[in-house]
């Protein structure tokens, strides 16, 4: 091998990089609490990122509709205030979804859960009664359904005294809790600072990052950096919005046709839909389960009504929908977004569902066009 001054400069590389890879090794539990240290460091400008990820895809919609006609596009002042009220305009928005939920939604809860529990209390003694007829033959199953008591009041009592000894604690590390809050609060505003500033400027961030990335790297890595940056930001922002958009039209669907069939609980079960539905393909199926079991306490023929509805639903949801809210955005076939959300749930939860959903789609996007070129230049059809 020659030994030119490329090649020494690439051993001088693969030398220093076997070293400190060496280092890290020896060394893993200091290399752990540097990057501890230094996850803890850019946290705020990390949240920050994934809040600015958010807001941009209300922001953008504003900014498309308020000010993206020609007359707006050729007024001067329009270009100028077009993204700070776009920004505040979504900024209002989520604020006014805040509120109603706190002073709307909220309260209809509290009363929905009073309820609950009266109705929950008049359903024992109707279920035991149920069971022992349907198990009269049985006196060990009769014996144990007689045997179960149910009392509203000291469940509340026990929720209450927990408080209360909760409280006692948190009363007595007031200072540990206090510097928490005031240490999360400052989190909460540097990230919403950083968010902020990024969606205002971002395309002069983005021509920044551009220029820093031609000038250390080759003119062809860049563009292939570049058209992976796009393809993931565009798979994940149409997923997040369009399953956002899909929850709410789909929470909706079952608070009023509920309140038109006159189900209970109509708000209730609407707002847990919703929520339930932000998972993919499980998550309306749990709302259903558990909307399932309290109409049951009230009515088991509305149960079984709620449950057929459920399915109808569904499937205009499913069929109808879907298709057009969340559309091909994430071109993903059906058994692949099942391992992504088998995989994303065993490794992180709900969040994981709903990241990795996005990002097989991407690897899926890459993959494919990876295999499609190859089998171009082979000349192969298949």
């Amino acid at each position: 091998m020659e030994l030119n001054k490329e090649t020494l400069k690439k051993l001088r590389g693969l030398i220093l990089f076997t070293a400190l890879l060496v280092v890290v090794l020896v060394n893993y539990k200091a290399a752990f609490r540097l990057i501890g240290l230094g996850f803890n460091i850019l946290f705020p400008f990390i949240l920050g990122g994934g809040m600015a990820f958010i807001i941009n895809a209300p922001m953008q919609f504003f900014e498309r509709h308020l000010f993206g006609n020609k007359k707006m596009k050729d007024r001067k002042w329009a270009r100028k205030v077009a993204r700070p009220v776009s920004l505040l305009t979504s900024l209002l928005l989520v604020v006014a979804v805040i509120l109603v939920v706190i002073f709307i939604v909220a309260p209809e809860l509290g009363k929905t859960f009073v309820s609950l529990g009266k109705t929950i209390s008049d359903f024992i003694p109707e279920m035991q009664d149920w069971v022992e007829e349907l198990f009269n033959g049985n006196p060990a199953v009769v014996s144990w359904v007689q045997e179960l008591k149910f009392d509203w009041n000291k469940i509340i009592s026990t929720a209450v005294d927990f408080l209360k000894s909760g409280a006692g604690d948190v009363l007595n590390s007031t200072y540990s809790i206090a510097k928490s809050l005031i240490s999360g609060l400052a989190t909460f505003f540097i990230g919403f600072v950083f968010a902020c500033y990024i969606v205002l400027q971002k395309e002069k961030l983005s021509v920044q990052v551009q220029k820093v990335l031609y000038a250390l790297l080759k003119e062809k890595t860049v563009n292939r950096v570049l058209q992976v940056s796009g393809l993931c930001y565009r798979t994940f922002l149409n997923f997040l919005t369009g399953q956002c958009v899909e929850a709410v039209i789909l929470g909706s669907m079952f608070f009023v046709v509920m309140s038109v069939l006159q189900f209970p609980y109509a708000l209730l079960v609407g707002i847990l839909i919703a929520f339930t539905a932000l998972i993919p393909i499980f998550g309306a199926f749990i709302g259903c389960v558990i909307g399932a079991f309290l109409i049951l306490m009230v009515s088991p023929v509305k149960a079984l009504a709620f449950v057929i509805m459920f399915l109808v639903l569904q499937q205009i949801e499913g069929n109808f929908i879907y298709p057009h809210v969340v559309g091909n955005s994430v071109g993903l076939p059906s058994i692949w977004v099942l391992v992504a959300v088998s995989l994303g749930g065993s490794l992180m939860g709900i969040a994981g569902m709903l990241i990795f959903i996005p990002a097989a789609s991407v690897i899926y996007s890459l993959f494919r066009g990876f295999i499609i070129s190859r089998l171009k230049k082979k000349n192969i059809m298949v």
